[in-house]
């Protein structure tokens, strides 16, 4: 992990990924062979990336097997996935928007009406680890949306088996399909459909960086929610004195993936060394060592003048976790605009979200917090205005559409209102 001033520094190790084209020309292929070659295609490319050959009905996991694998899992994990669950369904449930009707002039009223996509396509990360908490994340506002058809895509392990906690997860949340299948195949599989995977309306979900090319790619045909992958975090901190707990949350973010990005902003110029003599010593004795080596050290300690200077950072980074811990926390809170979740105080790590404390872990990389949110319920809704109009409305407002409609040249516009009052659009005959 590297140590320097930001000021020298400027920003380069905090700014947005950047996607080679090779790797998005790579990406496309892979998107087009599935388009053409359907199952084939997404079982050559399993048996390629994730090293298992599985016949075409293997594509597909069946519900019994959903429900033994809640049964055989520990007692003490399902728990923990019933207590995750409840509290991610309580803060979605509070998150849907109200409908409504008012009236904007006497006999005209317009409403607004939320209805859920109807089938949507959650991809859950696999291969060097299982995430049953995605899961969650994914289904679970779904299901409080009121979406008809939840298909679930996650990479086979070495068996060709889908890890017994993700199955779990998705029995408990109510997925209504499971598929074998990972990567950018499995994102063109939920896209364009094959012979035994129906396509859907908007895929979700974070992953790799190829997922997340992917995801990109086909969004000119399917909707998506956003670039969600690889992870991102940044901790600003003044007046703190724990520098392993900060090494510790960095390096919860790095062993992620390989591309993972972490930087630590702090004033404290003895702090930021400290920090990164302790990630560096941490990464020896860790499990995921090959993938925490590779992550940290992309890793930097920017240190800054200011809490506005810190700000600065922050808001140029956009990252997708932040957490601000010291005794500057709340002050520097109101001086952040764009990250994509915010974890205040020492207490309140990444790990809390990424798992059990009820927000979601789903949310905005590279910069995109800048201009998106956190996956929510909101996201699997898609809303229809409504207007109401009486004889007495139209006349109140229609002289208005008709002066509009002229001055844009569509007389037809125009004449589509006159004839219900009675008069004459201007230029008619």
């Amino acid at each position: 992990m590297r140590v320097a001033r930001y000021s020298d520094y400027a920003s380069e190790p905090i700014r947005p990924s950047q996607v080679p084209k090779d790797l998005v020309d790579y990406v496309s292929a892979i998107i087009g062979r599935v388009r053409e070659l359907g199952d084939a295609a997404v079982l050559e490319y399993t048996e390629k990336f994730d090293k298992v050959r599985l016949d075409p009905e293997q594509i597909r996991v069946e519900w019994a097997e959903m429900r033994r694998a809640y049964n055989a899992i520990p007692e003490s994990l399902r728990c923990a996935l019933r207590n995750s669950a409840e509290r991610i369904r309580s803060f979605q449930e509070l998150q849907k928007p109200l409908e409504f009707t008012t009236e904007l002039a006497p006999g005209v009223s317009a409403g607004i009406k939320f209805d859920p996509i109807q089938s949507v396509g959650l991809y859950v990360p696999g291969g060097t680890a299982a995430y049953p908490s995605t899961v969650l994340m994914t289904a679970i506002p779904a299901k409080v949306a009121g979406v008809d058809r939840c298909a679930l895509f996650t990479p086979p392990g070495k068996g060709g088996e889908v890890p017994e906690a993700i199955l779990a997860a998705a029995y408990l949340a109510e997925v209504d399909e499971v598929y074998r299948a990972g990567g950018a195949q499995a994102i063109a599989a939920m896209a364009y459909g094959t012979e035994r995977i129906g396509k859907v309306e908007k895929i979700f979900g974070p992953g790799n960086i190829y997922v997340t090319v992917a995801k990109m790619l086909v969004s000119w045909d399917v909707a998506v929610d956003m670039p969600a992958g690889p992870s991102e975090l940044l901790i600003y901190t003044e007046g703190f004195d724990k520098p392993e707990w900060l090494a510790y949350d960095i390096l919860a973010q790095c062993e992620h993936d390989p591309r993972a990005k972490a930087a630590l902003v702090t004033t404290d110029a003895a702090l930021a060394e400290e920090v990164a003599r302790i990630v560096d010593g941490l990464i020896k004795e860790s499990p995921r060592r090959e993938i925490l080596e590779k992550s940290a050290a992309q890793a930097v300690a920017l240190i800054v003048g200011s809490r506005e200077e810190g700000a600065k950072a922050i808001n140029e980074m956009a990252p997708e976790h932040l957490e601000l811990i010291g005794e500057g926390a709340e002050k520097a809170l109101r001086l952040v605009r764009n990250a994509g979740a915010v974890f205040i105080g020492e207490y309140a790590p990444v790990p809390l979200g990424d798992y059990t404390a009820g927000t979601n872990h789903v949310l905005p990389t590279m910069g995109w917090a800048k201009r998106a949110s956190p996956l929510s319920v909101r996201d699997f809704l898609r809303s229809r205005e409504l207007l109401r109009c009486t004889k007495e409305g139209l006349i109140r407002i229609g002289g208005d559409a008709m002066m509009l409609a002229t001055a844009e040249g569509l007389l037809n516009h125009a004449r589509a209102v006159a004839s219900r009052m009675g008069t004459k659009a201007e230029g008619g005959k």
